[in-house]
């Protein structure tokens, strides 16, 4: 029985340091941009592209090969 005295306020403890943590990264801008990660990914093998070939480890380019 003195174990759930002790499990309880510490589970209530725990659960308002993680909304403090969700409060807080909502108030300093962390789930504003969603999209714009996701979409990096595809924009940046474009424009790697236009740059030219990627060089492998050896020192080739890719159309060397």
């Amino acid at each position: 029985m003195i174990v759930i005295f002790f499990l309880i306020p510490l589970s209530i403890v725990i659960a308002v340091c993680f909304l403090w943590a969700f409060i807080w990264a909502m108030k300093s801008g962390q789930y504003e941009d969603t999209c714009t990660p996701a979409m990096r990914v595809l924009l940046e093998d474009k424009a790697a592209e236009k740059k030219g070939p990627k060089e492998s480890a050896d020192g080739k380019s890719a159309e060397a090969k």
